[in-house]
């Protein structure tokens, strides 16, 4: 079921890429909400995609982001790279939250996950390599 409201700035939520075209991102995977909730835009988030699969070349606009504790599987690895080149925003519509199953009266339990402030400080670096503004890290 669809997200219904803005998640707070750092949460990881799932998003479905169904309907891009490679070489956007084009299948389900875990990303990270950067935008806060704005009252005149709203059923919109701006994410940035994760992956498990490690960049090549690493650049600037990629970042190691270690999870202590994995979100559940299948995106349950230790490491994940934030692929700040690929930033967007997308409806409502296409972000979950992630979950581990279901309770015994078969109701999903979900998982909120929201990353600590460093983590998101180097995201924030992470675009602004990516949207050419390198110049603007040191302000961060």
């Amino acid at each position: 079921m669809p997200i219904q409201h803005h998640p707070e700035i750092g949460t990881i939520v799932i998003c479905d890429f169904h309907g891009y075209v490679q070489p956007e991102m084009v299948k389900r995977r875990p990303v990270v909400v950067v935008s806060p909730r704005f009252r005149n835009r709203g059923g919109l988030c701006t994410i940035v995609p994760l992956s498990t699969t490690p960049p090549s070349p690493v650049m600037p606009y990629h970042y190691k982001l270690h999870l202590e504790d994995p979100l559940p599987a299948p995106y349950n690895a230790s490491y994940h790279w934030v692929k700040a080149d690929m930033l967007a925003t997308v409806s409502f519509e296409r972000l979950y939250l992630p979950h581990s199953g279901k309770d015994k009266t078969g109701k999903r339990q979900y998982v909120i996950r929201v990353i600590d402030e460093i983590y998101l400080r180097n995201i924030r670096a992470c675009m602004l390599h990516a949207v050419g503004l390198s110049h603007l890290t040191g302000h961060l």
